[in-house]
């Protein structure tokens, strides 16, 4: 029963890949993409990778997917594109084909066992107080790694408010929509977001145990924060506001800090003070999300349109 779940579930992938490609309106292929997102996620699940399950349905499918449709709203109306080279669809299909028995060739030609550091990890992590192995990873043995991460995150707001008519980027983004939220979106944002706050919350205390952590609470709140926005519950902030860019400072900036801390109180670059390494990491975690929920909510809220005038 397992083997043949798993087998519909690469079938629906590689069918939900070909309804991304082969769609032709760009609105349907972002709703393909998403739902392809969301099947992606299972197959994680099923490799019992949960924390990378959480992070592709709510990440790779779902603020992406937000974004797409956003961008896909704001393209001009163009007429119908003349039709392509009829040899440029099958020579597209030959080269995707050839990389994909590649790839299949790589993977299937790996030494068995293969190569991990899976033990060393599993050896190493008692001494850091963390029950997950991924938190560990993420913010002990790759903590750079991680710290990089975020910046990019940053520098990818960046790229978002370069777009806006502003030269200093001030003012609020435009609304998401120009009518008053109907009273059902209103509702569901005071109903929902409460409860998907408690839930972020536990994702981000759950994951140096268990699945969960940052970048997955991040964007549960991110969520959160776009819903009771969609609900006219709160208003989209000014980007020149302080504390807004207070809190998307505080994840690179406090990790940056507590990396530089490490050479005083553990002689290394990144390192955490011999038995409070739990409560640091918790710490920078608590930073990281604010940072990830503010950043990730900016990026799909769209660049400033400006300051306002009275």
């Amino acid at each position: 029963m397992s083997l043949l779940f798993d087998a519909v579930l690469c079938l629906l992938l590689l069918a939900g890949a070909l309804g991304v490609v082969a769609t032709g309106a760009a609105r349907a292929a972002v709703i393909a993409f998403i739902g392809y997102g969301l099947l992606l996620g299972l197959a994680w699940v099923r490799l019992a990778a949960v924390d990378v399950a959480l992070t592709e349905i709510a990440i790779g499918s779902g603020i992406s997917g937000v974004v797409l449709l956003r961008c896909v709203r704001a393209l001009p109306a163009t007429p119908k594109a003349p039709a392509p080279n009829p040899l440029l669809r099958p020579l597209a299909a030959m080269v995707s084909i050839a990389i994909a028995v590649a790839l299949g060739a790589a993977v299937l030609a790996l030494p068995e066992p293969a190569p991990s550091r899976a033990a060393d990890v599993a050896t190493a992590l008692p001494a850091t107080d963390l029950g997950n192995p991924v938190t560990g990873v993420l913010l002990v043995f790759r903590a750079l790694d991680t710290l990089l991460e975020k910046v990019v995150l940053l520098l990818s707001l960046v790229g978002v408010w370069a777009l806006s008519r502003d030269p200093a980027c001030r003012g609020r983004p435009d609304p998401l929509s120009l009518e008053p939220a109907p009273a059902p979106s209103a509702f569901l944002a005071r109903v929902l977001a409460p409860v998907g706050v408690l839930v972020g919350l536990y994702l981000l205390w759950a994951g140096a145990d268990h699945p969960g952590g940052a970048f997955q609470s991040g964007a549960v709140l991110a969520a959160m924060g776009l819903l009771l926005v969609m609900g006219d519950q709160i208003r989209i902030p000014a980007t020149q506001n302080r504390g807004l860019r207070l809190m998307l400072l505080a994840g690179p900036f406090g990790f940056l800090a507590v990396g530089f801390a490490g050479w005083a109180t553990a002689g290394v670059f990144l390192g955490y003070p011999p038995g409070a390494e739990k409560a640091v990491i918790i710490a920078v975690e608590v930073a990281i999300t604010l940072s990830i929920a503010v950043t990730l909510g900016l990026i799909v809220l769209g660049p400033p349109a400006g300051e306002e005038r009275s």
